[in-house]
């Protein structure tokens, strides 16, 4: 009886270990000239995006928000910008936090960790 126990209880976890967790992957027929941005930060800075950082990439600015880094594969809002050589400025209350010029290739989703 505790063979048969111990052998179903190892056939089980065999089972759950070789199951993984599958995170959604990028991909969007149609657009494949795009390049993905996710910003992650301390929760205790940015909140749980409540507060919104201003993205500068070339010259076009827009708000974005802040995950934290365990939700930024599964949660993170991802922002589609264009393939290519990209100069990206990140700043919040009025100070630059990040800046750098980065190359993204097409369906590429880059996350940019922030101070």
């Amino acid at each position: 009886m505790k063979g048969k126990l111990l052998l179903i209880l190892i056939a089980a976890a065999s089972i759950l270990v070789g199951c993984k967790v599958n995170y959604p992957v990028t991909q969007q027929s149609g657009k494949e000239d795009m390049a993905f941005l996710v910003f992650v930060g301390p929760l205790k800075t940015y909140g749980n995006g409540s507060k919104l950082v201003q993205v500068d990439v070339d010259g076009t600015k827009f708000d974005a928000k802040v995950v934290k880094p365990k939700t930024a594969n599964r949660k993170g809002t991802q922002y589609g910008v264009a393939t290519g050589s990209r100069n990206i400025k990140v700043t919040f209350e009025g100070q630059t936090i990040y800046q750098k010029q980065l190359f993204l290739s097409s369906q590429e989703t880059k996350i940019i960790q922030l101070p």
